[in-house]
């Protein structure tokens, strides 16, 4: 996959941190010197290198995935789970606020903002662990000034070596998921998603009553991260009710059917959904003898 911009003739470069008050996020631009617009520079080289070393291409990012911690996925920029970084890309203006780092425990990300000669846009975005500030207070820095060894009395930021994912005008290249997540607050995002996924999977499925699911969905992540799955799977609208049921059947999920509508039986909620994300199955090596497993991650083979 290529990255739409020219990492060679970078014109602009904009540094900034997302603030996190107690009162919500914001995002804000901090003004930096050439040497550390040149530190930064590196580092989304260095993120682009990392990513081109998965020889076989990235795979698009799934809610529903266990994902490793470093591991290269895209996902397409206008897509409902990249609302977030897609936001802090596309933004024209940033309060430019030099004493944002006054505190450095409100700090939750960095990033910067490149233009290239096309003035092409790209955005990197790494979460605040190691840059957050070393203070004083937790033991004592020091630096060598005219031979001589002197205590930092200032509070000192630490850059990474690289970042957690990259935008560019056509996808979020992503490096490290659960810092992609984090950023994009994914997780409440989700869940504030499944009125929508179960309304978008009910026009697929309308032989299947969800309620149950909807509201078991609300206050459990995991269900909720298969039916943002499930919702982007183009094959849900030709499932078969009598295979569904037939599979439910086959790997422990009790559901029946009434008036038409199958119903899923209290406290088979997840399996069901494990289900239509395609990962409950059944093996049949020893004659007589089937096995039930669960997937814990989906990857379809072609051919």
């Amino acid at each position: 996959m290529r990255l739409e911009f020219d990492l060679r003739h970078v014109t602009i470069t904009e540094f900034g941190v997302g603030i996190d008050d107690g009162n919500g996020q914001t995002f804000v631009a901090v003004p930096v010197d050439a040497d550390v617009q040149a530190a930064l520079g590196e580092m989304v080289q260095a993120t682009w290198d990392a990513m081109q070393k998965d020889g076989d291409g990235p795979a698009r990012y799934e809610p529903s995935e266990k994902h490793g911690g470093t591991e290269y996925l895209y996902l397409p920029v206008g897509d409902d789970l990249a609302v977030s970084v897609r936001n802090l890309h596309e933004a024209t203006n940033l309060d430019v606020v030099a004493a944002a780092l006054g505190d450095p425990s409100s700090v939750f990300c960095y990033f910067v903002r490149l233009k290239d000669k096309k003035k092409r846009r790209l955005t990197a975005l790494r979460r605040a662990t190691q840059f957050k500030g070393i203070l004083k207070s937790r033991g004592h820095l020091i630096r060598i000034l005219d031979d001589t060894l002197k205590i930092i009395k200032d509070t000192v930021f630490k850059l990474d070596s690289d970042f957690d994912l990259l935008v560019d005008s056509a996808n979020v290249h992503i490096l490290r998921p659960s810092g992609f997540e984090f950023a994009g607050k994914l997780q409440q995002a989700i869940l504030d998603a499944v009125p929508q996924n179960i309304q978008a999977i009910r026009k697929d499925l309308v032989f299947v009553e969800f309620d149950g699911i909807k509201e078991y969905s609300k206050t459990h992540p995991r269900a909720a991260r298969y039916l943002a799955s499930i919702r982007g799977q183009d094959e849900t609208k030709n499932i078969d009710k009598a295979a569904l049921k037939r599979l439910c059947k086959s790997t422990g999920v009790v559901v029946k059917e009434s008036k038409g509508k199958v119903t899923i039986a209290a406290g088979h909620e997840m399996g069901f959904l494990e289900v239509l994300d395609r990962r409950r199955y059944e093996v049949n090596l020893v004659k007589e003898k089937p096995e039930r497993y669960r997937a814990a991650s989906r990857r379809k083979i072609n051919g």
